[in-house]
């Protein structure tokens, strides 16, 4: 089983495509034997949810999460995270029977995790491949970390616009979401991915900031 584990919406504030354009997206990629599903984490917001909930293909509910030291993702949610405190995240995280990722932590062109270390007896895992990492060296430090820690290994599109979907996935010999929980647990997984362009995504991803793009009817990309 071949899942994205982190795919934005435009419930992302940086987010650009809606959800159906993503649900369309993941179906053709299943069709061509590419991918088999996806996570759906929006920043600090779980309004994408709904949406996918009548999808055909495995998804998986998550939320990223900015803390005053990081991002970190949650992975099989039941609902939405409340607290910004990292520590108590990665309990609520826990408490869902869900499973905490420090995604792409050592990115200096976005805001890296402050003292990874300091939690690497407390996440599951760490996101080893970004495709929207500018540079190779920020993955292969994850990937240095996680081996140094015994940490699961994950990997992600961090797709901010559907045509990024399935750039970077996390594979492993499950065969339902249950099984690809349990796999990414016992650090049973296999990530594979590539660089996505992003010369033109980064200004895209700016101008949904800004509100010139995204959630508005005329502009569905």
């Amino acid at each position: 089983m071949r899942i994205d584990l982190h795919v934005h919406t435009w419930y992302s504030k940086d987010g650009v495509s809606p959800p159906e354009k993503i649900i369309k997206t993941v179906q053709d990629k299943r069709e061509r034997g590419l991918l088999d599903g996806i996570a759906v984490t929006d920043h600090n917001t779980t309004k994408a949810w709904e949406s996918f909930k009548n999808a055909d293909f495995p998804v998986i509910l998550g939320e990223e999460v900015k803390t005053k030291r990081g991002e970190i993702l949650g992975l099989f949610l039941k609902e939405e995270i409340k607290s910004r405190e990292p520590s108590e995240v990665v309990d609520e995280i826990h408490g869902q029977d869900g499973i905490a990722i420090l995604p792409h932590p050592f990115d200096k062109y976005r805001k890296s995790f402050k003292n990874p270390e300091e939690f690497a007896r407390v996440v599951d895992g760490v996101e080893v491949f970004n495709s929207r990492m500018r540079t190779p060296h920020g993955n292969k430090l994850a990937f240095e970390f996680a081996e140094k820690n015994r940490l699961a290994m994950t990997g992600g599109s961090d797709a901010h616009i559907r045509w990024e979907v399935g750039n970077a996935f996390t594979e492993s010999d499950a065969g339902d979401t249950e099984e690809f929980r349990k796999a990414i647990k016992k650090g049973k997984t296999r990530v594979v991915g590539k660089h996505s362009i992003t010369w033109f995504l980064i200004p895209i991803t700016m101008f949904a900031k800004l509100g010139l793009i995204g959630r508005a009817p005329i502009l569905k990309l």
